[in-house]
């Protein structure tokens, strides 16, 4: 489903002591971080705050806040997630965060029947797994073209061709 407003990632620690922030980026990766000016301390956008600079280092970003000029206002962030204004990403065509699968509808595109909902990704490395809550249980798919039809987080649908024996009842 899409959200107006997106976790971005989490202030993990102070870097040096004039204010800058290590930062944990959930995306693919620190440079991501860079596109932002504004970011936001809630998943409404009432509490936003200006980006000063935010730059990859390593597997984090060290990012510097508006307003945080010292290491005690740095650390008293600490642990604090912050959020992205999802119009302020500019996405290509045809993709979509992770946070936008969850509560999506799956529906087998050969029978039309509904299968579940997406209720978490695991990334793997080789590719992710979609987990789908079911009436019976939790069952994972691998998200990869020979299963995935189409996925349309606007309408909170994801159509599938499922691995035979995934969704059947076992007798």
């Amino acid at each position: 489903m899409i959200k107006e407003y997106l976790e971005l990632g989490q202030i993990v620690s102070t870097h040096g002591i004039k204010g800058e922030m290590r930062f944990d980026p959930w995306c693919d990766t620190p440079e991501f971080v860079k596109k932002f000016k504004t970011l936001y301390f809630d998943n409404k956008g009432e509490k936003e705050i200006k980006v000063i600079s935010a730059r990859p280092h390593g597997n984090v970003a060290i990012l510097m806040l508006d307003g945080i000029d010292d290491i005690d206002k740095a650390r008293s962030l600490k642990n604090k997630v912050l959020y992205m204004k999802r119009s302020d990403a500019r996405l290509p065509k045809g993709t979509w965060f992770i946070q936008e699968l969850f509560d999506c509808t799956v529906i087998d595109d050969n029978t039309n029947e509904v299968l579940g909902t997406i209720c978490d990704v695991s990334e793997t490395g080789a590719n992710d797994v979609w987990h789908i809550k079911t009436p019976k249980g939790e069952v994972l798919i691998p998200a990869i073209k020979q299963v995935i039809v189409s996925v349309d987080v606007e309408e909170g649908i994801i159509r599938i061709n499922p691995i035979k024996g995934l969704f059947e009842d076992e007798n």
